[in-house]
């Protein structure tokens, strides 16, 4: 009786211990489950984040883009930082120094064609224009940022680095073009081709026989970033009060014009033939810079300020200026 009451006991404690187990093993299971439950909850939730563009919209976007539509100026910074886009305007990579870079990316035409916009599923729309309208067409299709591709450079390229997530290539094109460029204005001034503090002007004509200014658009934020080139009083004023340029008549040219001049030479014929009005008038050839043969010309779609363009242009300066 005895043996036989202590088998029953020993049955019982395993059973017991069983019993304890099995709990464990559930109780462990019910929490892995909650644990990869919370995993690819966090995941899920990192996989965008909110950011803020410079027009104020509050937009969700996602932490790694894959499928970008760019339309506006400056699509040559994307290419600085490796960015390949589905979409972009061509009305801004056509003729441009760099456009053979440009591969299996779609024109979404200027103004940007929704329709087409839409046909390439884009995970984010980085445009450069504040249509009100255009943005809430937009922002039905993807989450979509207004950026201001008329920024200066490194700014513009330290928000996109921030927008797709290329930060550090980012920081790293800039380091070694600010080098590049600093040597290259420094030869020019050692080689007495330059001299510092000197002023200059960008000019282009468009339709209608508009004569504008640049400031702080294309070519003049390559060479006013140089503090040796420096923007005259007139000009100063544009760049002070935040513009990108100005329209001007010829009659006030004497006053905008600096030591050196850069013409753009535009696409429109109407607007290339204003310029050879100009550059025939008696007003333009008693320009100083004029007399002293310090004019140059190039053309608008190679002069814009995007990153790729400016470091296509550090090869190109010193001829221009050497002549």
């Amino acid at each position: 009786m005895k043996k036989l009451n202590r088998n029953m006991l020993i049955c019982s404690l395993l059973l017991l211990v069983g019993i304890m187990l099995a709990a464990c093993g559930s109780t462990n299971e019910e929490t892995k489950k909650e644990e990869t439950k919370k995993e690819e909850t966090t995941t899920s939730e990192s996989t965008t984040r909110v950011y803020k563009d410079y027009l104020g919209h509050e937009v969700e976007i996602p932490v790694n883009p894959e499928r970008v539509v760019y339309h506006g100026e400056g699509y040559g910074d994307l290419l600085a930082l490796n960015i390949k886009t589905v979409g972009a305007g061509f009305s801004w990579i056509t003729n441009y120094a760099w456009e053979d870079r440009v591969k299996e990316v779609e024109d979404v035409g200027f103004p940007i064609n929704v329709e087409k916009t839409l046909s390439l599923k884009p995970d984010l729309i980085i445009i450069g224009t504040s249509d009100d309208k255009k943005y809430s067409q937009l922002s039905k299709i993807a989450p979509t940022i207004v950026f201001d591709t008329f920024a200066p450079l490194n700014q513009r390229l330290t928000e996109l680095g921030d927008i797709l997530n290329k930060k550090e290539e980012a920081t790293q094109w800039m380091d070694a073009y600010t080098e590049k460029a600093d040597k290259m204005w420094e030869s020019l001034v050692a080689d007495d081709i330059i001299k510092p503090d000197e002023t200059a002007s960008v000019l282009t004509y468009y339709p209608g026989d508009r004569l504008f200014v640049m400031a702080r658009a294309g070519l003049s934020q390559v060479l006013y970033d140089s503090n040796v080139l420096k923007p005259g009083d007139k000009i100063q004023k544009i760049l002070d009060d935040g513009t990108g340029f100005a329209e001007i008549s010829t009659e006030l040219l004497p006053e905008y014009a600096g030591d050196r001049i850069f013409i753009l030479t535009p696409v429109d014929d109407e607007a290339k033939q204003s310029t050879k009005e100009m550059m025939e008038s008696p007003i333009w050839k008693n320009l100083p810079a004029v007399r002293n043969g310090h004019v140059y010309t190039i053309d608008i779609e190679k002069s814009d300020s995007d990153a790729s363009t400016r470091e296509w242009l550090l090869s190109q300066l010193p001829t221009m200026l050497k002549k």
